[in-house]
């Protein structure tokens, strides 16, 4: 089967390219990726000479026209996804998100194959921090950023183009991701990274904000399932019931890297920031044989300190960057 994937080379979309190597060899892979700040073509080095590597943006229709006609399925991982970011300059995350989706579902639609649409739970808004409640399928869209309605614009493109034109497609929707090979200006490789220069922890506001961490691999083969066992036409949601607040996070970092409870700082909250995640993942496990390998986060971040303290030079340039626009931002 010969698979595209967007945005693979960066933090999500690299580690499936990955673990799809290592599951499901006979898949022939070709990688598309814009190649922005947040992309790392090194990412790929364990893979990099049984694949193929086009640079190019979703949102560009020759591209991806090309590339979908000579592909049998598309999976699509390409999207803009920092809200910080989102909020500073909402226009990137339009084209990538909306725009690129856009492209892909018709070219998908014109040659007549299939796409897997990668999302966020963030398109759902959050919960209250004391509701038993979690999303599920049915939980109506209720983006809080301009990163989060991007992608809840895009869910809904797909939707509409299986409803209206018959697009042989399937979604998913996923927690908070964490792993090898993930940007150092997310929440978790930033306080990693910045414990293994000496620097204190960041936590927004109080940090009560809840999380539900899910380890990249168990997300990514999430998705195999969907592709290879999931009905199409169809949205599930990706859960590994891994609700954590941030304080604590933040603690089990502290903790794994020997380093005290309260060695951290606050930095004020970010604006409209969501209070909980939580996912059901019911369906999911219905309808395949999916379960997470890593239902323990301390062993999941375990294996992650340990990523980013042996791959240095992986990290070291972004970090400079990430840093600078943290501090522009008074964060």
């Amino acid at each position: 089967m010969k698979v595209l994937v967007t945005g693979a080379a960066g933090f999500i979309g690299s580690n499936f390219v990955i673990r799809s190597r290592q599951v499901r060899p006979d898949w022939q892979l070709t990688v598309l990726d814009a190649m922005t700040y947040a992309a790392n073509l090194s990412s790929l080095d364990p893979v990099i000479d049984d694949i193929d590597v086009v640079k190019g943006s979703v949102s560009d229709p020759a591209v991806v026209d090309e590339l979908v006609a000579a592909h049998d399925l598309v999976v699509h991982f390409a999207a803009d996804s920092h809200n910080d970011n989102s909020l500073e300059d909402p226009w990137p995350f339009i084209e990538t998100n909306i725009v690129g989706t856009y492209q892909l579902i018709q070219a998908v639609r014109r040659h007549d194959k299939r796409i897997h649409h990668v999302s966020t739970d963030e398109v759902y808004g959050d919960l209250a921090l004391d509701d038993p409640a979690r999303f599920t399928e049915e939980t109506p869209v209720n983006p809080s950023s301009p990163y989060s309605a991007s992608k809840a614009s895009a869910d809904l493109l797909v939707r509409a183009w299986i409803r209206s034109f018959g697009l042989q497609a399937t979604l998913s929707n996923c927690s908070n991701n964490y792993g090898p090979r993930q940007h150092v200006e997310k929440f978790i490789p930033r306080q990693i990274t910045g414990i293994l220069d000496g620097v204190k922890p960041k936590l927004y506001g109080e940090g009560t904000n809840v999380r539900d961490w899910i380890h990249v691999d168990d997300h990514n083969d999430a998705v195999i399932a969907i592709l290879e066992q999931g009905r199409l036409g169809e949205t599930y949601l990706i859960g590994a019931d891994g609700e954590m607040n941030n304080r604590d996070m933040i603690a089990l970092i502290l903790e794994l890297m020997d380093k005290p409870a309260d060695w951290f700082d606050h930095v004020p909250d970010r604006p409209g920031h969501d209070l909980r995640y939580a996912i059901d993942s019911t369906k999911l496990r219905r309808e395949t044989d999916w379960q997470p390998t890593h239902p323990d986060v301390r062993s999941g971040l375990e294996d992650t300190i340990a990523w980013y303290r042996d791959n240095q030079d992986w990290w070291r340039t972004a970090k400079v960057v990430a840093e600078a626009r943290y501090e522009r931002l008074g964060r």
